[in-house]
């Protein structure tokens, strides 16, 4: 295992000795460091969106807003008015043969939280954890992504203006820096991206006996039922899929149509593209592709899938353009288990289509798969949605919709399986961050002794007598 560069353990011990200078600290600390995400939030938007632009050669400032900045402050605002509530302790009534004894989880920070950040979504998946962390009490230290150099470097420079050096702490690098984070031996660890790094990041931790949270990906279908609206599936399920150019972990990854009902879907599509990108090359509304590296990726797996027999249906009448790193979405047609674009999770703007005859039939095809990130399912009959949800395995679902239920304060997010472990977000992010301490209290008046050695017939009395009660 590598060892951590040494200019990381400075800042790892700077941060746990403030953190043991206040090891709880009282809920006007943490909304004031609340506060000052806030409005590092609200005065850098626009710099921050701008540094977005230029790391994606395009990216549409309202995507940034909208699937960014907005979920952020509405995260951080749900946090502000629940944090205190959410710290206070748990107390109860011990078990009935201790009372009048009592209980109490008191939930204490974990100490120092580790954030590895993605490039897909730099600005809310770094800010996301990085409120839970703060309002369960924790010290952050924060590694960006090397494939937005522009915001990482600029997020690093805001942070560090913004929070003092012992608080919060942005640190940026290569894969060898990403390595080297992994490394240390954090009180909490959250990953978010592909699952192979996943592997690493779980290795790297386990050596320390670090928790971790990974939050990862995989094929995220969407399964269309034989009773959903089309033409509303198929509007969903495009947004889901070309916002940021699908390169969205929870991005419906691939679809599941009646047969009979194929063709139509394919046209509400299409006609969905039109509508909502009129003039998809030209109007700076569609993202751009991150890297040559991704473009070259994404390009690789549409033409391999044609190769092996899939078919192209285009979603619109523009054309590829490499050296902006557009690609133009597509869905393909005609696709089997054998074509890498049904094995690799996608994150671009490529939709695999595959018909079924039965719903049980669709069922069984996302079960024979690893358990997704994301399933979403469009269905109007009641039965039918109880019969998907009780049957299938995923991290989280939206009905009749995308996207959305990564938005709701109420629910964690995370993954099952292969696409995570752990998750956040509101209230369960906060004890995800935290250590709930269980704490018996023991009433002057008990009758522990009874219990005591040496064991005669008083004590199998009172065995007796506990082994009934329960």
């Amino acid at each position: 295992m590598q060892e951590p560069s040494p200019s990381l353990h400075p800042i790892l011990l700077r941060l746990r000795e403030a953190q043991a200078r206040d090891p709880l600290p009282a809920w006007n600390v943490r909304a004031q460091r609340l506060r000052t995400l806030e409005r590092l939030l609200l005065e850098q938007r626009e710099a921050f969106a701008q540094a977005i632009d230029a790391d994606f050669g395009r990216r549409p400032a309202e995507e940034t807003a909208l699937l960014e900045l907005y979920p952020s402050l509405s995260n951080l605002r749900h946090t502000l008015r629940h944090g205190r509530r959410w710290m206070k302790p748990r107390r109860g009534l011990a078990n009935l043969v201790f009372l009048p004894a009592r209980t109490a989880l008191l939930p204490q920070p974990r100490g120092v939280v580790g954030i590895i950040v993605p490039w897909n979504y730099p600005l809310y998946l770094a800010v996301g954890p990085l409120i839970d962390a703060l309002a369960a009490g924790n010290r952050a230290m924060l590694k960006m992504s090397e494939y937005t150099p522009r915001f990482s470097a600029l997020f690093a420079e805001q942070v560090a203006r913004y929070f003092p050096p012992d608080e919060v702490v942005v640190v940026t690098g290569d894969a060898e820096v990403a390595q080297a984070f992994s490394a240390l031996p954090f009180d909490h660890l959250l990953f978010t991206g592909s699952t192979a790094v996943g592997h690493h990041v779980m290795r790297a931790a386990a050596a320390n006996l670090t928790p971790v949270t990974l939050e990862l990906g995989g094929k995220s279908p969407a399964i269309v039922g034989p009773g959903a609206r089309l033409a509303h599936a198929a509007e969903r399920i495009v947004f889901g899929k070309l916002v940021n150019a699908g390169q969205t972990c929870i991005a419906p990854d691939y679809v599941l149509v009646p047969r009979e009902r194929l063709d139509a879907f394919v046209a509400a599509a299409r006609a969905t593209v039109a509508r909502l990108y009129p003039d998809l090359a030209a109007q700076g509304q569609y993202a751009s592709i991150v890297s040559d590296r991704q473009y070259q990726r994404l390009a690789r797996l549409r033409d391999d899938a044609v190769a092996a027999g899939a078919r192209i249906e285009p979603l619109g009448d523009a054309r590829d353009q490499p050296e902006r790193r557009l690609l133009s979405p597509v869905m393909l047609t005609g696709v089997d288990d054998r074509m890498a674009v049904m094995q690799e999770e996608i994150f671009g703007p490529l939709l695999p289509v595959q018909p079924y005859d039965s719903l049980d039939e669709a069922i069984a095809y996302v079960n024979a798969h690893p358990q997704p990130l994301a399933l979403y399912l469009f269905e109007q009959d009641r039965a039918r949605v109880e019969r998907v949800l009780s049957r299938t395995h995923a991290g989280g679902v939206t009905v009749n919709d995308t996207l959305y239920h990564i938005a709701q304060h109420g629910l964690p997010f995370g993954g099952v399986g292969p696409s995570g472990l752990g998750g956040y977000h509101g209230e369960e992010g906060f004890r995800t961050f935290s250590h709930l301490k269980p704490v018996f209290h023991q009433s002057r008046l008990n009758g522990a002794g009874l219990l005591n050695p040496p064991y005669g017939e008083r004590f199998r009395r009172m065995l007796k007598l506990l082994m009934r009660l329960g």
